[in-house]
């Protein structure tokens, strides 16, 4: 009758088993590491033991007074045989050049030929070997005996047999086997325990289960294409998915690191940090803006905290592009007023007999926005900048708010390399732009001077106002994501994204930003970004202060 072996069903019984054997191959493994690490330490201690017998032999007075001497053997005979006794050595051979014995444990095999290699020590160098002799298999040194004149005058050679040495390991290997037994035990015991724990959190699962709720779990978390991240109650990465690596900007290994060591913005992690909820909180990553959202995990004490990445950073950009084009389009409303204006007057003129005061005030009104076109493409002859500087003087001046390109500014048309793109460079200058504008209106000369030109490698853009300027303590402030000083709107949103994603676009590409206080009062902001040739179509060493100067 074939009785079945039972076989555990439960993962815990089945790990149980594993680790079993595990331990053992592992303790059977170390065990026998063991002793042939010991082995080899024993052959290398005789080896070592071997040579220093050796060489002091070599160095006696008295056996190179001997080996000079007409019968050395009645000499080395006894001494050797006496080194052997004390040196706990099997045996001391002392020979001629030639190798032919003066010495040996067996007074029969004096005058005979050594057998062994002789041929390093007859060249001044000692050595060791294992070699099989006349009393078979041993461990043994060779080294010369050299005379006043370092000549060598004989050989001495010392060994222990190897027979002596496994002797010697055998002492140790039943203290081996008593402590491989004992780690084989306390193994078997710690592992039980652990099992056993297993068993309860795993709430008594088979491995099938559990393996299609990891399943469902990864393909769940990598199909959410939103970033996801759990923080334990030490505010530690307990999960990241992909998106959310991603949206952070994270590689390698995060999963139990601290939030404030992922290298992410200080508002970001504040927010992250934060012990109340987040709700479409809008940051800054480095190329990235992300919604932010945090619930926290709670069951008695706080567990963690559940964090949700949006990225929103096409959004924004459409968002800034739309502000844009609003603002575009009030500008083209408020010049097609001013332009039926004007139009009505030329016609007014005509119909009062004036025709020669009416092609005096349209020729002149031609003339004043033909020499502002003129004035921004000679000094930006960049389409696309160039056509932003004439929007952005358009909505100025609808503002009550002057905007002038510095004499300076010379920026020719193709000197931007392809790895600089025109929107970027349209985020930061239009960004700077619209703050000047904001912080010059309503002031007594209220103006906005932008400066452009390449020096060097370096692409320079500076936008100075004759606002209130900033204060030097908020200097390191202003590019932060929700720092402003102007007034927000009741729900707090609205303000402090622009000089944050000009701060971006900057890091982005390498560059430097800066803010310092103008000449004559107000702000002046500066960008360097590195063009990816040297290019020189302004001022080499000018800065933007002194274009400033120039102007003001």
């Amino acid at each position: 009758m074939r009785i079945p072996w039972p076989r555990p069903r439960s993962l815990a019984g089945q790990l149980f088993a594993v680790q079993a054997v595990l331990i053992a191959v592992v303790v059977a493994g170390c065990a026998l590491f063991s002793y042939l690490n010991a082995r080899e330490q024993a052959e290398d201690a005789a080896a070592r033991q071997a040579m220093a017998v050796a060489r002091s032999v070599a160095d006696s007075p008295s056996v190179r007074a001997a080996a000079l001497a007409p019968d050395p053997s009645a000499v080395l005979q006894p001494y050797a045989l006496g080194v052997v006794r004390d040196a706990d050595v099997d045996f001391v051979t002392i020979m001629n050049p030639q190798g032919i014995r003066w010495t040996h444990p067996d007074p029969s095999q004096i005058g005979r030929h050594f057998v062994g290699n002789t041929a390093p020590a007859l060249r001044g160098e000692s050595f060791t070997e294992t070699y099989t002799g006349t009393l078979g298999p041993s461990v043994r040194a060779v080294t010369p005996i050299e005379d006043d004149d370092k000549r060598i005058v004989g050989l001495v050679s010392a060994g222990i047999k190897v027979e002596a040495i496994s002797e010697r390991v055998r002492g140790q290997l039943t203290v081996l086997i008593g402590v491989a037994g004992g780690a084989l035990l306390l193994g078997a015991v710690g592992t039980y325990v652990i099992n056993a724990r297993l068993r309860r959190h795993t709430h008594g699962m088979n491995a099938a289960e559990l393996s299609r709720m990891h399943d469902y779990h990864q393909a769940a978390l990598h199909a959410v294409r939103e970033g996801l991240l759990l923080l334990d109650g030490q505010y530690r990465v307990a999960l990241i998915n992909d998106g959310g690596r991603e949206l952070l900007g994270v590689t390698g290994e995060v999963v139990g690191r601290s939030v404030a060591e992922l290298g992410l913005p200080a508002p970001l992690t504040g927010a992250l940090l934060a012990s109340e909820p987040r709700v479409d909180e809008v940051h800054l990553t480095a190329d990235r803006v992300v919604a932010v959202n945090t619930s926290p995990v709670t069951g008695g004490e706080r567990r963690g905290t559940i964090v949700t990445l949006r990225d929103v950073t096409e959004l924004q950009s459409l968002m800034g592009e739309l502000d844009s084009e609003r603002g575009f389009t009030q500008a083209l409303r408020s010049q097609a007023h001013e332009a039926a204006n004007r139009l009505h007057t030329v016609v007014s003129l005509i119909e009062l007999g004036r025709a020669e005061e009416a092609v005096e005030f349209a020729t002149a009104e031609l003339e004043l926005a033909q020499a502002l076109t003129d004035q921004v493409v000679a000094a930006v002859a960049e389409p696309v900048l160039a056509a932003l500087l004439l929007g952005k003087t358009a909505q100025a001046n609808e503002r009550g708010v002057e905007l002038v390109v510095s004499e300076d500014s010379c920026l020719d048309d193709g000197v931007l390399p392809p790895d600089l793109p025109a929107r970027d460079l349209v985020t930061i200058l239009g960004n700077l732009i619209d703050n000047a504008v904001d912080a010059a209106q309503g002031s007594v000369r209220a103006r906005v001077t932008v400066t452009a030109y390449a020096a060097g490698s370096e692409l320079v853009l500076g936008v100075a106002d004759t606002g209130p300027g900033v204060d030097p303590a908020h200097a390191g402030l202003v590019f932060q994501r929700g720092f402003s000083t102007k007034p927000s709107d009741p729900a707090g949103r609205g303000r402090g994204l622009g000089l944050a994603l000009v701060r971006q676009a900057v890091q982005r590409h390498g560059g430097e930003l800066s803010v310092a206080e103008a000449v004559g009062g107000g702000a002046e902001f500066e960008v360097r970004l590195p063009l990816a040739r040297g290019t020189d179509t302004g001022p080499a060493s000018a800065g933007v202060t002194g274009a400033l100067d120039d102007v003001r």
